[in-house]
């Protein structure tokens, strides 16, 4: 048995044990990511309930870093827009899995303070992606960027209310997991 006595040692051992673990199947359906500094500006944090970290209790992204996750691409209608529009970023539920997120609440938080309230469980349930791409343009803030919370509002007919179009978050800055 060994101890553990530095935090530059926990993680070694934890990427260690992940690779251990995704090279048997032990985590099936998940992902593991070890989380670099942000090389440019921050453009997310998250912090709360999270167990991978690159500043103090939070983690944070750059453009870069959330480039380099898995990036899906879909074409929705929204009330925001007259016509469908084409979002392109990674999955909510693939930049949970990088922080190593758990709970049931996240609440989404842009850079005028809006702030909503997403259940954990849509990020699995649905596709749901932060978009950093809109008709494969980087977003500006004056055009909802650079992020933006979106749901596929017309893969299914639930997600065409009132209640998910409120889940949705522009110029999306900060998550925080309860």
């Amino acid at each position: 048995m060994f101890a553990i006595t530095t935090p530059s040692a926990a993680r070694l051992a934890a990427r260690v044990i992940s690779g251990i673990a995704i090279s048997t199947g032990a985590l099936v359906g998940t992902t593991a990511y070890a989380l670099d500094k942000p090389s440019e500006r921050v453009i997310l944090t998250i912090g709360g309930n999270i167990t991978q970290t690159n500043a103090g209790q939070q983690a944070q992204f750059d453009m870069k870093m959330l480039e380099k996750l898995p990036q899906h691409t879909f074409s929705t209608k929204t009330p925001w827009y007259p016509d469908a529009v084409t979002f392109t970023g990674p999955l909510l539920r693939d930049v949970l899995a990088a922080v190593g997120a758990k709970g049931t609440n996240i609440t989404a938080v842009a850079l005028n303070d809006y702030k909503t309230e997403i259940p954990f469980d849509d990020a699995s349930r649905h596709d749901v992606i932060i978009a950093r791409r809109m008709n494969n343009r980087a977003m500006p803030v004056r055009e909802k960027g650079p992020l933006f919370i979106v749901f596929p509002f017309d893969a299914k007919a639930e997600l065409r209310t009132e209640l998910y179009y409120n889940r949705a978050a522009w110029q999306l800055n900060a998550l925080r997991i309860k």
